[in-house]
């Protein structure tokens, strides 16, 4: 099967950090919030990531942005046009940082029940304000 859309919450209780603390969370580009407060990427023409019997194949290419503001701007997270690509012997969750750089903010594990577990990357806590280590637990990954 053709994956040709990502579902992602980044990690509810951020979200509701946000939120909850006068700031904003804004999506662009082709993303879209889903009712329960995840996010909605759609696949672009060259993706070409496929998922048969909980085997994954190929580049999930997504486009769109979600921008996490707060504090009058001290928070400002912006992930850009996510990823599912392969990374050495797994799977990685990246995003564009420039037109030409992209970083895996998460690694994700084995299918589970149509999601794929993610957890933050060195890099990934860097990105999301230094307050989730590596290995930290986010908010699965699902691919439809």
């Amino acid at each position: 099967m053709r994956v040709t859309r990502l579902g992602w919450g980044v990690k509810q209780s951020f979200r509701a950090y946000v939120e909850g603390s006068g700031g904003s969370v804004a999506t662009d580009g082709g993303a879209a919030r889903a009712d329960d407060g995840t996010f909605v990427f759609q696949a672009t023409p060259d993706s070409d990531l496929t998922l048969d019997g909980g085997a994954l194949s190929g580049t999930g290419r997504f486009a769109g942005k979600i921008a996490f503001q707060a504090h009058g701007g001290l928070l400002s997270v912006t992930l850009t046009d996510p990823w599912v690509e392969p990374a050495g012997d797994g799977w990685v969750l990246s995003i564009a940082e420039t037109a030409t750089r992209r970083t895996a903010i998460a690694k994700l594990g084995a299918l589970e029940g149509g999601a794929l577990p993610a957890v933050t990357t060195l890099d990934g806590m860097m990105i999301l304000g230094d307050h989730y280590p590596p290995g930290t637990q986010l908010d699965p990954v699902s691919l439809s």
